[in-house]
């Protein structure tokens, strides 16, 4: 890829602002700082690590020949360019600081016509659930490498596990989540059509069933748990920051 394609737009570059002043926040003396610094770093951590997920998809679509995502401006950054701003950013984040569930939210359309063979569109889906995993992996390594204080590493280890818990999430092989589309390329045709119907309603039924039914919901979370220690991460300090993320059910 030429490095002229990535443009970082101001907008992205004002979000990773707005995540380091959530992380200087967590550094002041007092609840409301703490509490205040962790909500800021969160959620703003979580608008670029979502723009991180957009890219991974055009990125890999891109080298597989689909320079079509370069002049839709998937390659800034920009979190505006990934769909409906409401239902596809600012809805995930209100479910995400009122629910603690990281939905999908953006999303990139592919020309899947212009990729060069059926691993590149594989590739091309696996790209954002990875690009998740690997922020998950580099947020714990920064906790157990650097030892922040403790407010500033709880806020972190909750946003790692949120990156573990999306890529779990989006990694199953569900129509409309990215696990289905790194197995549809090699799917017979029935099963494609089955998943182009199902797409637009099947995570709906997801969400509804982890928020719906207590069993599942805990072993949703158990899993993304596991994986999280798995990678290094500290479940007791994300436990931590998620207290103080969404502080209002402790009141």
């Amino acid at each position: 890829m030429k490095r002229s394609a990535v443009r970082p737009s101001p907008l992205f570059l004002g979000l990773l602002a707005a995540t380091a002043a959530g992380a200087a926040l967590t550094l002041l003396e007092g609840d409301v700082a703490i509490i205040s610094g962790t909500i800021l770093f969160v959620l703003a951590g979580w608008a670029v690590t979502l723009c991180l997920h957009e890219f991974g998809h055009a990125a890999v679509a891109y080298k597989g020949g689909d320079f079509s995502v370069r002049d839709k401006g998937y390659l800034t950054l920009d979190i505006r360019r990934y769909t409906d701003p409401v239902l596809s950013i600012v809805l995930p984040l209100v479910l995400l600081a009122f629910g603690g569930i990281p939905l999908p939210g953006g999303a990139v359309w592919i020309n899947h016509h212009a990729l060069r063979s059926k691993r590149t569109e594989s590739l091309v889906s696996l790209a954002g659930p990875v690009t998740n995993l690997v922020i998950g992996v580099l947020l714990a390594l920064v906790v157990t490498v650097f030892s922040p204080p403790l407010a500033l590493a709880a806020a972190i280890s909750y946003l790692a596990l949120l990156q573990v818990i999306a890529f779990v999430l989006n990694i199953l092989p569900i129509p409309g989540l990215d696990g289905w589309g790194v197995l549809e390329p090699f799917l017979p045709y029935g099963a494609q059509q089955f998943g182009a119907k199902a797409r637009p309603w099947a995570p709906l039924v997801l969400f509804a069933v982890l928020i719906g039914f207590a069993e599942v919901n805990a072993l949703f979370f158990q899993a993304a748990a596991a994986v999280f220690e798995a990678i290094g991460g500290e479940v007791g300090k994300a436990g931590s920051g998620a207290a103080a993320f969404m502080f209002w059910r402790y009141l």
